[in-house]
């Protein structure tokens, strides 16, 4: 909202209600090689700078006590990338399971990814997954990072995994509803999305969270996610905020 945009982090934080933080905030973190082209830089400088911005999108929602961020940090249509470009978000994604571990560790942080982790690099898979297994009984935050992750595959998933337990007589068809198909998701026991949020002037979600955020409340912002940062963060949630949420009523 227009009113934000000359206020300073101190006083967007003073009019955020406290009693109503989002619980789920979700992002889709795009701009990355826009903001690297616009600032006549390579791709790779752009992807890195975008680290950096989702270790502090994710920290201050740790400090307004965000209880699940979701960040989409490579689909399952993002192998069709150059193989230069792919191999350095593996790298990313590698390093950063390493170094962040024991600050997660110390915040209380239960890290988790969201996706096909069989078919990744296998020092990648595990790092992350080793990063998954110290961190799980962690309970200030669960940070979780989609990784080969394509919303419709998961949905396919869900709908595989439930009729393989009904041909296997575990359960009947009628007993298939929401509360079931939620539990095949890769979301199993998360709850769904309060916000989502995407940089870059795109306005799509892009195979992101389809079931889950059926009644997500939206930010659509032009800035590329490098710019984003604390005050960028307090807009969104005080943008939340002023929206009346009505369920489909």
């Amino acid at each position: 909202m227009l009113e934000y945009d000359n206020l300073d982090a101190k006083e967007l934080l003073s009019r955020i209600d406290k009693e109503n933080i989002p619980q789920h905030i979700a992002v889709i973190m795009d701009g990355n090689r826009r903001w690297a082209k616009d600032h006549y830089l390579p791709a790779v400088m752009g992807h890195k700078a975008g680290v950096k911005s989702f270790h502090a999108a994710m920290e201050t929602c740790l400090h307004l006590g965000v209880k699940y961020f979701t960040a989409y940090a490579f689909s399952s249509e993002n192998w069709h990338r150059s193989a230069t470009e792919v191999g350095l978000l593996m790298q990313l994604f590698e390093y950063y399971a390493q170094a962040e571990r024991q600050e997660m560790l110390d915040n209380g942080i239960h890290f988790h990814v969201l996706g096909d982790m069989s078919v990744l690099p296998d020092s990648v898979r595990r790092e992350l997954q080793k990063t998954e297994e110290v961190t799980s009984v962690n309970k200030q935050m669960a940070l979780n990072l989609a990784v080969n992750y394509g919303a419709r595959e998961e949905l396919l998933r869900a709908a595989k995994i439930l009729a393989e337990r009904v041909k296997r007589g575990e359960i009947d068809v009628d007993d298939i509803d929401n509360d079931s198909f939620s539990q095949a998701l890769y979301t199993k026991g998360i709850p769904d999305p309060d916000l989502l949020i995407r940089t870059s002037g795109e306005i799509r979600i892009s195979n992101f969270l389809l079931w889950q955020c059926a009644y997500t409340e939206f930010y659509f912002s032009p800035v590329c996610w490098p710019d984003v940062d604390d005050k960028f963060i307090y807009r969104a949630i005080l943008e939340f905020q002023n929206r009346s949420r009505r369920y489909g009523s």
